[in-house]
C-alpha cells in the first residue's frame, strides 16, 4: 500500500509541476493611443458634440489605388485609422494636405471641405463617427457625388 501511496503522490506532484510549467505568466495586454486630439488634423478646434440621442458609427472604407474621394464635409466629429495603404487628406479651402500611412490615425475635419486621395496601393481606413440619430456621416460639396455610395 505504501508504494501505491508514494506513486500516487508522485503522479499528483508531477501533474502540479506540469500544469505550472504550462500556465506561465499570462500574456501582457498592451494599449497604444492611435490619436487623442482636441482639434482636427489641420488645426481647427472641435466644438461641442451635437445634442440628441447619441449614435456611434464605425465604417471600414476601402479606397482603390489612385482614387480621389469627392470633396465633402462631416457635420460631426470623427476619427480615422489607416489599416493599410496611404491616404493624403486635402483641405479644399486652405490647400493644406496631410499624408497618413498604415498604422497611423488622424482627427478628421468637421464642417470643412476636404477629401482623401490614395497612392499606388488600395487604402483601408477605419472611421469612427460620434453623432446623433438622423445626422448624416458625410455631406457632399455642391456638384460632388457622395463620399461612399453603399454602406452595408
Amino acid at each position: 500500500m505504501k508504494i501505491l501511496d508514494i506513486n500516487t503522490r508522485l503522479l499528483a506532484l508531477t501533474a502540479v509541476f506540469a500544469s505550472a510549467a504550462y500556465a506561465g505568466d499570462p500574456p501582457e495586454i498592451k494599449a497604444k493611443v492611435a490619436i487623442k486630439e482636441v482639434a482636427s488634423w489641420e488645426g481647427t478646434p472641435y466644438k461641442s458634440y451635437p445634442t440628441g440621442q447619441p449614435q456611434l458609427t464605425i465604417l471600414e472604407i476601402t479606397i482603390p489605388p489612385h482614387t480621389a474621394l469627392p470633396w465633402h464635409q462631416h457635420p460631426i466629429p470623427n476619427a480615422a485609422y489607416v489599416v493599410s495603404g496611404d491616404l493624403t487628406v486635402e483641405d479644399r479651402v486652405s490647400g493644406k494636405s496631410h499624408r497618413v500611412s498604415a498604422g497611423q490615425g488622424f482627427a478628421e475635419s468637421v464642417n470643412s471641405s476636404h477629401r482623401g486621395v490614395t497612392g499606388d496601393k488600395e487604402a483601408v481606413v477605419i472611421v469612427t463617427y460620434s453623432g446623433v440619430e438622423g445626422t448624416p456621416l458625410s455631406i457632399p460639396d455642391k456638384g460632388e457625388k457622395a463620399e461612399f455610395e453603399h454602406v452595408e
